[in-house]
């Protein structure tokens, strides 16, 4: 590579951008992006570990300057690529930002100069179907679903479910605080150590409960980077979630064991569905969700 034609292909991590075909791909694996995420993205990749300002993407984006605001469609550009290579702006592997001055990409990219004209379109058509039998070995490792691999949801939709299953968690939480004399009479009967079960429903009832609260607010009212905040803290509620799933057994003074553990055993999947629901787009900015014009 000489450095007089520019790279038509960038190859970062898992990834592998294609410029001539404005196509990002995962493993062999085609991604949604838009058109202007991907120049984004294709800036930065040709200017890798350097600082790129929001007036440089906007003059780039909108070179007759008729986009408004142009600040907030670059963020939303920004974000879309970040959704897309499942990154974040509080811990970045890809995109960093730097306040008030622009983005800067800090993982290692290789530059692929193309071959020839017509092979170049058909390289990742061949690409993609020969890393597709490698493929399964990585995704073994990723139990969780990436964005990419969720479907697509109307935003309302995301938001309303992911509210309410934060709601119904309140209702454990204040309905066994409301009952402690009937579960304490409960578990003096079913279990060894009834004071020591019922120290710890108290006290995580009585941490999860501000918890809850303040995911209930920050995602009501679109919060700055709860998002990303959720995911962080989605892996130190997901055993709390898990021991809160066993909470219909609480009611077995007025229901069955087997109703009992089927609601458990439907309780067990609800921290994992938050968490694709947030993927999916709830706590997203309705406004920085919609494209970029």
């Amino acid at each position: 590579m000489t450095g007089q034609e520019p790279a038509r292909r960038y190859r970062f991590g898992a990834f592998e951008a294609d410029v001539s075909t404005g196509e990002l791909r995962r493993q062999g694996i085609r991604l949604r992006l838009n058109a202007q995420p991907f120049q984004v993205l294709c800036m930065l990749l040709e200017r890798p570990g350097e600082l790129l300002t929001r007036e440089e993407i906007a003059r780039e984006l909108w070179p007759d300057g008729t986009f408004v605001d142009s600040e907030h469609g670059v963020n939303s550009a920004v974000n879309r690529i970040r959704e897309a290579l499942n990154d974040s702006a509080a811990s970045p592997r890809f995109i960093e930002t730097l306040a008030r001055r622009g983005y800067r990409f800090v993982a290692p990219v290789e530059r692929i100069a193309p071959t020839t004209p017509v092979a170049a379109p058909a390289a990742p058509t061949v690409t993609a179907s020969a890393t597709d039998s490698p493929a399964p070995a990585p995704t073994r490792t990723h139990i969780l679903a990436s964005p990419e691999e969720l479907p697509k949801i109307p935003y309302n939709v995301a938001q309303t479910l992911f509210l309410l299953l934060q709601l119904m968690y309140l209702g454990f939480y204040i309905g066994a605080l409301a009952n402690l004399p009937e579960i304490e009479d409960l578990f003096e009967a079913l279990l060894p150590k009834p004071p020591l079960a019922l120290t710890v429903l108290i006290v995580t009832a009585a941490i999860l409960i501000p918890v809850r609260a303040f995911l209930l607010c920050a995602f009501l009212f679109h919060a700055p980077g709860i998002r990303e905040k959720f995911l962080r803290l989605w892996q130190f509620l997901l055993p709390l979630d898990v021991l809160w799933a066993l909470s219909p057994f609480l009611l077995l003074h007025h229901i069955n064991f087997g109703l009992a553990l089927a609601c458990t055993a439907l309780l067990v999947y609800s921290p994992f569905a938050q968490r694709s629901l947030v993927l999916m787009g709830a706590g997203a900015n309705p406004e920085l969700s919609a494209p970029a014009r």
